[in-house]
């Protein structure tokens, strides 16, 4: 299967989705990621979807990603005697490490790092911002504070700190758990929450250690004034616009995420726009138009890929989101001003040789005669840098590597397939030529842009632009 547009969609397997005819034929629709959620299901679940994956992929052959998202620390208070408590404007409230059953004027909060992190006039959010404390005083075990906004708190409520840098590890026991069954399941991709510092996906880099590639899910205002340095240890990054938003102010949401979107193609590294993208379609068979506009406005600030959460996890419409996910993007792709703002911004050469191809093979991708761009990519690393630059032209990326090819599947523009080694020049372009007719992006005669490196197979090695034909048809 070949796609029609360039943007890539993800999509959570649940309770909706996780059978294996349900998983086809989302891939089918358009599906080029699926997302496992370790904050819901069981290992078996996510090995069954897992299985039912693979089985799509060889179905309708196309490479498909398959995308761990680990929890990370989840951030709650404790329970009330109870179940919950009234609030009022101007209540004091106190939080601390007691586990006694908490009351109107007091209530637990099992983490002694938040304490460490807080001071006079710090905000605490609970409850995903529907409630609001101010913090009075504080100590190594104790806030003093008062409900600013807020009528009704109940057990166990998410706590979030905007502003403040939680000293506490990214990876909880149950990441690391997780983490070690999704390496050997063989997952693509593995996202880490709330990432604050780069140290959090450098450990998380450790300990995979190659075997899968690594996305920073970018949702705590910590992690956007250390964008860059996160970006250095990371494969991919996630705009995660739900915890991000309790954190953030509403307003500030979409400059955030424009800024992201920036930062990550600057990097040449695929960026993801998630939550609440089709969020009506849970119950409705259609979107709002405002989630429409959402989606649209995704792609034409040239996002990688756009993911659907509880809209295929555990929506009434799974497939019909997809299929209006797909058909939005496409829609967006043939609007004649889509292609200037694709054009518009591109990325500074850090490898001379490298990017200096690649961006050769972007201005002789533009002749009205090429039919298409074919990449061969050890690693992906040139294929990446291909995509960076936004071609018009489809690319397929031709790899010998399974791995590469199914963490080439989140990439924007790219046709990830597999193909042997090439030992020659000829191989190179009879091959480059086959996959591309193979594909159905170049007829009789049509031209095909080859990049690859020599000597052959080595990672990093692009340095070799050549031009080929289609074979005519004729006798």
């Amino acid at each position: 299967m070949t796609r029609a547009r360039r943007a890539r969609i993800v999509a959570t397997i649940g309770p909706a989705s996780r059978e294996p005819g349900q998983i086809k034929a989302l891939a089918k629709a358009g599906v080029d990621v699926f997302r496992l959620n370790f904050s819901h299901g069981s290992h078996e679940d996510h090995a069954a979807a897992f299985k039912a994956i693979r089985g799509a992929e060889l179905a309708i052959r196309r490479p498909l990603g398959i995308l761990a998202d680990l929890q990370g620390p989840k951030l709650r208070l404790g329970k009330f005697a109870v179940g919950g408590i009234d609030l009022s404007a101007g209540q004091a409230l106190r939080l601390d490490l007691d586990p006694t059953p908490g009351d109107s004027a007091r209530v637990g909060m099992p983490h002694p790092e938040i304490f460490q992190a807080l001071s006079p006039g710090a905000l605490l959010l609970l409850d995903d911002g529907k409630v609001r404390l101010k913090v009075e005083r504080a100590g190594s075990d104790y806030a003093e504070t008062v409900v600013e906004a807020g009528e009704r708190l109940s057990d166990r409520k998410g706590v979030a700190v905007p502003g403040g840098t939680i000293p506490i590890s990214a990876l909880t026991e149950k990441d690391l758990s997780d983490l070690a069954f999704a390496l050997r399941l063989g997952v693509d991709w593995v996202a880490l929450s709330f990432v604050q510092r780069a140290a959090d996906m450098a450990e998380l880099k450790k300990l995979v250690a190659g075997r899968a590639a690594c996305l920073a899910k970018i949702e705590k205002p910590a992690a956007l004034e250390r964008l860059d340095s996160i970006l250095d240890y990371s494969d991919g990054v996630m705009v995660a616009r739900g915890d991000l938003g309790v954190e953030c102010l509403p307003e500030e949401v979409p400059v955030a995420q424009k800024s992201i979107l920036r930062a990550a193609r600057n990097r040449g590294v695929p960026a993801i726009v998630a939550t609440q993208m089709l969020e009506s379609m849970t119950a409705s068979p259609a979107p709002t138009r405002a989630e429409a506009s959402d989606v649209a406005n995704a792609v034409y600030e040239g996002a990688d890929a756009l993911m659907l959460s509880a809209e295929t996890a555990a929506g009434k419409y799974p497939l019909e989101a997809v299929q209006v996910m797909d058909r939005i993007i496409e829609r967006v792709e043939s609007d004649p001003r889509w292609p200037g703002l694709m054009d518009a911004e591109h990325a500074g050469m850090d490898d001379v040789d490298a990017d200096a191809l690649v961006a050769a093979a972007r201005k002789a991708a533009e002749a009205a005669s090429t039919a298409c761009v074919v990449v061969f990519t050890t690693t992906g690393g040139t294929a990446r840098r291909m995509a960076r630059e936004r071609p018009l032209q489809p690319v397929v990326a031709l790899t010998p590597s399974p791995d590469t090819a199914r963490r080439l599947a989140l990439v924007w523009g790219l046709e990830p397939r597999l193909g042997q080694q090439p030992a020659t020049l000829e191989d190179v372009t009879e091959d480059a030529v086959r996959h591309a007719v193979d594909a159905g992006l170049a007829g009789p005669g049509q031209r095909v842009l080859i990049l690859a490196g020599t000597p052959f197979g080595a990672p990093g090695a692009a340095n070799l632009l050549r031009l080929a034909h289609a074979p005519s048809g004729r006798a």
